[in-house]
């Protein structure tokens, strides 16, 4: 189990980040002799594909783990004599996750979409789609991974492509700090949470 949460953290932080420099080179190199106003017009468009497509590989690996989690809840609580996940726990859960991005996400949007680097739609496209593809690869292969720092390092990526000093390394580092404690802060929290539930029950 740790060697897939292990592997799901590399597969975040270096394969969404390595795939959008390879997209975004050959982007670069396939669109160099195309106008600037045709590219934007162009990906403008197709980054309502590759943003769905995130949206189903963000599906795929996080929404694994929201229907698990609460599947194994209702068999422990013996309110299901084995473990499935039926319909309406993915319903349920689709439901809230679509609700909590569109209630919740706004100040990450705006740190994504603006902050941490300047995105063209080709540069959201390449973005997008690399970190799709690692979050579905994974999936494939059963490891869970942070869906937000893979498309976070994607950006990254696609800035850097264009020159380094386009990303802001200041706010790509405050990230950085966050997801690092992160880890022992949850494990804190649910160990802290644990031990109160078993002394009241």
């Amino acid at each position: 189990f740790w060697q897939k949460v292990l592997i799901g953290i590399g597969f975040s932080t270096f394969l969404g980040f390595s795939l959008s420099i390879l997209l975004m080179t050959i982007l670069y190199w396939t669109l160099r002799r195309v106008s600037l106003r045709r590219v934007r017009d162009s990906f403008g468009k197709l980054q309502i594909l590759s943003a769905a497509f995130m949206a189903f590989s963000h599906g795929s690996n996080d929404g694994q783990k929201f229907m698990g989690v609460f599947a194994l809840a209702l068999v422990l609580g013996g309110v299901m004599p084995e473990f499935h996940v039926p319909l309406w726990i993915i319903l349920v859960c689709g439901v809230v996750m679509g609700l909590g991005t569109a209630v919740g996400g706004w100040r990450i949007i705006r740190t994504m979409g603006f902050k941490l680097t300047k995105l063209e739609p080709v540069n959201g496209f390449a973005a997008e789609t690399s970190a799709g593809l690692a979050i579905l690869l994974a999936s494939r292969f059963g490891i869970p991974l942070s869906t937000t720092h893979c498309i976070n390092t994607s950006i990254m990526g696609v800035g850097a492509t264009r020159r380094l000093s386009a990303v802001r390394w200041g706010v790509a580092k405050d990230m950085v700090l966050t997801w690092i404690f992160t880890f022992p802060v949850c494990a804190f929290l649910g160990w802290a949470l644990e031990s109160v539930l078993q002394t009241i029950l």
